[in-house]
């Protein structure tokens, strides 16, 4: 299992494309995938600008590490994001096969790995996965304030 300094490199890599949506004017959440010690995928939010529902930061560095792997399974993959995975993603983490999944910030309103749902552990499913959260969560956090403070 990796140690809080490991997690705290990566989520510092995962903030810094949560800084890339912010620029873009979308909801500033990043995430990258890990595996063997190297990113092999990346994203940010980016709904707005591509109109699709589905342009989560997840979704998307999940799409560009099944792409890296030439696999749809991303196995003993570890996947940093700056906030709690919602359904939708979440769900995606389980189909992938993801190993880890590490957030920084929980989602009290809809996360899907603990704080609403628990679709990461649900026993139904025919895969679970390990979570930390936590990890630079005041960042994250400082990042959505800045971001929805000037929507207003």
């Amino acid at each position: 299992m990796k140690t809080n300094l490991d997690d705290t490199f990566w989520m510092q890599q995962a903030l810094q494309r949560a800084e890339l949506a912010l620029q873009h004017n979308e909801v500033p959440v990043g995430a990258i995938v890990v595996h063997d010690d190297k990113i092999i995928g990346e994203g940010w939010d980016q709904t707005v600008s591509e109109q699709d529902p589905t342009a989560h930061a997840e979704i998307i560095a999940l799409r560009a590490a099944g792409k890296t792997l030439q696999n749809y399974r991303l196995l003993d993959a570890t996947l940093y994001v700056t906030l709690e995975p919602c359904s939708m993603c979440a769900g995606a983490l389980v189909n992938a096969r993801i190993k880890r999944v590490v957030f920084a910030l929980a989602d009290s309103k809809s996360g899907a790995c603990g704080s609403v749902f628990n679709i990461i552990d649900a026993p139904c499913l025919n895969h679970r996965l390990y979570s930390t959260q936590g990890i630079l969560a005041e960042e994250s956090l400082a990042l959505l304030q800045a971001f929805f403070k000037a929507r207003r």
